[in-house]
């Protein structure tokens, strides 16, 4: 995981969910995070989640009915308004236009070609997220889609991403690469572990010590473990469902 806001790399997660204080709860006891609730009315709350008082998430309530809960990944830009322009031109969906988040930075939500929604973030006050690749802090992000192909022409075209594609069994993984710095990932949805109603998304990834303590933890303070710990080349990982629903995944990277 890249561990700057320098611009076309992922460098920000935040939780929309209909229950922010018990969503506080489970979070912070789960990963020692300290939360920071924004003051300013307008924010509604926003809460920014600390590690050794250095900002690793965020989470704030939903606001139109019937959307999920769901975490979600910003990709930093130094032009949000472009961004957008390219989005459109690549094929995907401005699903909220551009527009100012009090003095802290601009954002647009969008949904590429294939359904899974995304995030960017033009930095002013607030950079994006100040502690990476530790654990309690936000490690991977990784792209899960039933176009592959598809996503590789429009993130190349939207944020001039280069791929590295990677024998993983009996699929391809891909890095989507800045610089030649590997920023992020993407599993093809491929095989029966993929329900059919399950669509595209963004997964992000927080590093733990001990990835079967966390997700015990997690079902202890009221998650779900959708996937049970299992070993990676890069880890041990859990994906788990937060007590609202939005899910997430844990890595104990492995020692390299």
């Amino acid at each position: 995981m890249a561990d700057s806001s320098a611009p076309n790399v992922p460098s920000w997660v935040d939780l929309g969910t209909p229950d922010l204080d018990d969503a506080t709860r489970f979070y912070t006891t789960l990963f020692g995070w300290s939360a920071n609730v924004s003051p300013q009315p307008e924010a509604g709350g926003y809460t920014i989640f600390t590690k050794d008082a250095k900002a690793v998430a965020g989470a704030g309530p939903l606001f139109t009915e019937g959307q999920p809960p769901a975490w979600s990944m910003y990709v930093s830009t130094d032009d949000a308004n472009g961004a957008a322009r390219r989005v459109e031109a690549a094929g995907g969906v401005v699903l909220v236009p551009p527009f100012d988040v009090l003095d802290q930075g601009r954002m647009a939500v969008f949904v590429d070609p294939a359904g899974a929604p995304f995030s960017v973030w033009q930095p002013i006050e607030m950079g994006g997220a100040e502690l990476f690749n530790v654990p309690g802090a936000l490690c991977w992000t990784e792209l899960t889609t039933r176009d592959p192909e598809g996503a590789k022409a429009f993130y190349a075209a939207v944020f001039g991403w280069g791929v590295k594609d990677n024998a993983f069994g009996p699929v391809t993984y891909t890095e989507w690469l800045v610089n030649g710095r590997s920023v992020a990932g993407m599993m093809p949805m491929v095989g029966e572990q993929w329900p059919a109603d399950l669509p595209p998304h963004w997964m992000v990834y927080f590093a733990v010590n001990d990835c079967d303590a966390t997700a015990s933890h997690a079902a202890e303070l009221g998650g779900t473990v959708s996937v049970a710990p299992t070993d990676i080349p890069q880890g041990r990982i859990a994906v788990i469902n937060d007590p609202q629903g939005a899910y997430f995944s844990v890595i104990k990277m492995s020692q390299t």
